[in-house]
């Protein structure tokens, strides 16, 4: 070893400089539980192996070439390099499970593994005779490994966010060894005394490492992001940043993150043109750790360089060029990349430092310093990291395009990266029609995009183009082993979603993903979606939660699907807010939704001009789906005749659609024509229209078949409400076993109201009473009410039946937004609160109840006015009034 790397050599020259700074390794380790052991093992034992704890440290340091600089239940060490450090960490454990063996004992030690800079002395040979050590150490550093040492757990090693990229890049030398180490982040913590968040790492061998959280304690604590925290400790925090000025707060970021304070570089590989490659290791940690210290910019980590080394689909050791470097900042959104260079110019060594606009590759700014040989390279450093400080804010200025970090996806072109941006921006506004584009443009700048294809499956999904979807999610999972484990997870959550069985085998799936990798909004999306379609809207509101975040650059989307909940919960101005808000933040026009919400609120002007005024802007069929909320609005105002138009309409328009925008209009026009005129709608046409949705729900292949079954038992609903039970008899036993087969919440449900109307229809009501009770758990259908209201009345439980009545009067909201089967029973749930009235008085008639019957057909006749009801409903209105008077 030459004296210029002898860690010796180098504390004696900075101890008789006078306490030079150095950059240095500091490890700092104690053993745990050290008094407990002597208790157990006895005095002489116990000394017996320290004895032999001594001759492992001894030989360790040799080994590791450390410098052992304090000592008691623990020690403090130097080394010149993080790999030699870590090293002696792991041998370290290692050799004090051996030891311990031999005593029947498991000893065990924390470690914490810090670079910075330290001042070194040597105290006066006074000093060293009463006592003290014969060298000192201080500096940041020191309490920084102190801090990670006592926060780790027993035979847990600790690394600062400094010290874990350059030890990660050296595991090399370790052999196979270091092939098979366990790396783990555990995020950010905060130091009590040290003002910025660390981000702290933990580094180990399977056996050996803990790989759990380190404990929070009084001097070290984890910085968890406000989005990230529970309820109660951000309501806490809401009442304290009310009191200091909320408005202030809520628009700024977290400090310790500085995004908008602070631009964001990538640090490129040390470009080293003298020939000696031992200088590279030292030289890039001073160039990390000296750029760190800059107001103006945050370094990019190596744990986030390497992640998206993985994305592009390069090996972890590819070198950090200038282009390298200049795609990551692109994907990243880092502002600039770093280049440092040494070089030999005129038998002087030479520190260079390039600041690189990554869009084009072109220095804008450089620095340099010259010196005489290697030991002149880290004073050299020093100098241009320190001219680099203080004129990166004019460097940065001079780099106009402020990127957006582009999408954390795999695939080798940037090209198609940004095309793949592109359309999550079109699709997050609802251009499906442009969003599509981009994604097959993606598509054809890298066949082997997989997340493209996942991209234009979705457009599908939305546009109920189930066919094209499936097909596009099939291309995907070709792909699956080529893409990192995250979205293989997605990958695999789409397949269950359009699968055999979605409703038992895709919420699991969403599950794991978020909770696998909880920054993934699209798992809480989903999952909350699942919910949502199961009636479970409590749950659907808590599972969304946590996609409505600034971090979430779909948060619109999901609050969307918020809107969407909490009108099926009633709650008409909090969905109408959330509704507006996420228009505003995707950057669209209100649409079908916030109509909806206007009209459950009665404000039907409102919402036929929205209705007008929009443009879903997505694919022709896409057009299409406004016609729900167009029909079921006119239907609310009893306008039938106008509804009669538009539904027929949307008949024609659908002709060659998807089957989830084809059936439902169907049965709207035959559940319309059954209002105006009941006695046209033949058994034969709706027996018709019941096989063939069965015939397509038994498609193995079809992944909708859940909404299929759901619209076949709507037809089932539909004839028993027109009288034609015989068309239930010849349809519910082909549905029954593939209602059981999928396993469906919604479709099982409906399947025993189907039943259970079909008790009723048979003379009993009783029994068809308890068999719709069973089904009220809070997550049923809203038409489950509307069958116990008449099963009630028909036992003649007219009270109960009321009751019924005033629940489905208050379930505006669920009417308008209740998903199950593609919205197939929207227009009915309409139609069933609009006749909520009629339906009570006739009740009210047939209780000999008189007054009350009287009430209710007033009150109907103010929300339907005579003129506008059909003869059906006109002879009907009259029954009642007669039975009324009588």
């Amino acid at each position: 070893m030459s004296a210029s790397t002898n860690p010796d050599d180098h504390t004696a020259a900075s101890a008789s400089s006078g306490g030079v700074p150095q950059l240095r390794t500091i490890l700092l380790t104690d053993l745990a539980d050290s008094t407990a052991l002597v208790e157990r093992l006895g005095d002489g034992t116990a000394a017996e192996l320290f004895r032999a704890h001594d001759g492992l440290v001894l030989q360790l340091q040799q080994t590791w070439r450390g410098r052992l600089i304090d000592r008691s239940d623990g020690m403090l060490l130097l080394f010149e390099r993080p790999i030699d450090g870590l090293g002696f960490a792991l041998d370290y454990h290692r050799g004090l499970e051996e030891i311990g063996a031999s005593y029947g004992v498991h000893p065990k030690a924390r470690a914490g593994l810090h670079v910075g800079e330290v001042l070194i002395w040597r105290n006066s040979d006074e000093a060293v005779q009463v006592g003290a050590k014969s060298v000192e150490v201080e500096g940041l550093a020191k309490p920084m490994a102190a801090r990670l040492m006592t926060m780790a757990r027993p035979g847990q090693t600790l690394l600062s966010a400094v010290a874990e990229p350059l030890a990660h890049r050296a595991a090399r030398e370790l052999g196979e060894r270091g092939q098979h180490l366990l790396w783990k982040p555990h995020g950010r913590w905060r130091f009590k005394g040290v003002p910025q968040t660390q981000e702290i790492f933990e580094v180990g061998e399977p056996g050996f490492a803990s790989l759990r959280p380190p404990h929070n304690s009084k001097k070290a604590w984890r910085d968890i992001p406000l989005w990230r925290r529970p309820a109660a400790l951000v309501a806490q925090f809401a009442l304290v940043l009310a009191l200091a000025g909320a408005a202030w707060f809520a628009s700024r970021p977290l400090p310790a993150l500085a995004f908008h304070e602070r631009d964001w570089v990538v640090l490129a590989d040390l470009r080293n043109l003298t020939g000696q490659s031992l200088l590279d290791d030292s030289l890039e940690q001073a160039f990390r750790i000296s750029l760190e210290q800059s107001r103006h910019v945050n370094v990019l980590s190596d744990l986030k360089t390497r992640d998206t080394l993985a994305r592009m689909q390069r090996e972890p050791g590819t070198r950090l060029d200038r282009a390298i470097a200049s795609e990551i900042a692109i994907r990243d959104g880092a502002r600039a990349v770093i280049l440092p260079t040494v070089a030999e110019v005129g038998g002087r060594v030479r520190i260079s430092a390039e600041v690189i606009d990554p869009h084009n590759q072109t220095t804008v700014y450089a620095e340099y310093a010259d010196g005489k040989g290697t030991a002149s390279a880290l004073a050299s450093i020093d100098e241009v990291t320190a001219a680099l400080r203080g004129k990166l804010g004019e460097a940065m200025a001079a780099i106009e395009r402020d990127s957006a970090p582009l999408p954390q996806v795999t695939t080798q072109s940037l090209d198609a990266l940004r095309a793949y941006a592109l359309g999550l921006d079109a699709y997050g506004e609802l251009e499906f029609k442009s969003a599509l584009q981009h994604f097959l443009r993606a598509i054809d700048l890298d066949p082997e995009f997989a997340l493209a294809y996942m991209g234009a499956m979705r457009v599908f999904v939305s546009n109920a183009d189930t066919a094209q979807a499936h097909a596009y999610l099939e291309k995907a999972r070709l792909l699956r082993d080529r893409v990192p484990p995250r979205d293989a997870l997605y990958l695999d959550a789409w397949k269950a979603e359009l699968g055999p069985q979605p409703s038992v085998q895709a919420p699991p799936k969403w599950m794991l993903l978020s909770e696998s990798y909880p920054d993934y909004f699209a798992g809480y999306h989903q999952y909350a979606w699942g919910q949502f379609l199961s009636g479970q809207y409590s749950a659907a509101v808590d599972a969304i939660e946590p996609a409505i975040v600034a971090q979430n650059p779909l948060r619109h989307v999901s609050i969307n699907l918020r809107g969407r909940i909490e009108l099926a919960q009633n709650k008409y101005a909090a969905a109408l807010s959330s509704l507006q808000r996420a228009a505003a933040l995707g950057g669209y026009p209100l649409g079908r939704r916030a109509a909806a919400a206007l009209a459950a609120m009665s404000r039907f002007e409102e919402a036929e001009k929205l209705l007008a005024s929009s443009s879903s802007g997505g694919l022709e069929e896409a057009n299409l789906l406004e016609h729900f909320e167009r029909i079921a609005i006119a239907l609310d105002q009893g306008h039938l005749d106008e509804a009669e138009i538009l539904v027929s309409l949307a008949v024609d328009e659908a002709a060659t659609a998807d089957a989830l925008l084809r059936y439902p209009f169907r049965i709207n026009e035959l559940m319309v024509q059954g209002l105006q005129r009941p006695d046209e709608v033949s058994s034969q046409e709706l027996k018709t229209l019941g096989r063939e949705i069965v015939d397509d729900a038994r498609s193995p292949s079809n992944a909708d078949r859940d909404d299929l079954l759901a619209m076949g038992l709507a037809v089932v609903m539909l004839s028993q409400r027109l009288g034609h039970g015989e068309v239930a008899n010849d349809i519910l036993p082909m549905l029954e076993p593939e209602v059981r087969a999928s396993g469906n919440p919604a479709a099982t449900k409906l399947l025993a109201l189907a039943h259970a109307e079909q008790l009723r229809l048979s003379d009993k009501p009783i029994e068809a009473v308890e068999k719709l009770l069973n089904l009220s758990d809070g997550s049923e259908p809203f038409q489950v009410h509307v069958a116990l209201r008449e099963s009630l009345q028909a036992a003649g439980r007219f009270d109960e039946a009321a009751l019924e009545s005033h629940w489905i009067a208050a379930h505006r909201g669920l009417a308008y937004s209740e998903p199950i089967g593609g919205q197939v029973f929207q227009a009915m749930n309409v139609v069933d609160t609009k006749l909520t009235h009629l339906a009570t008085a006739e009740l009210w008639a047939a209780a000999g109840q008189p007054e009350e019957a009287r009430r209710e057909a007033d009150a109907f006749r103010r929300v339907w006015p005579e003129a506008d009801l059909s003869p059906y409903f006109r002879r009907r209105l009259a029954a009642t009034l007669s039975a009324s008077k009588q």
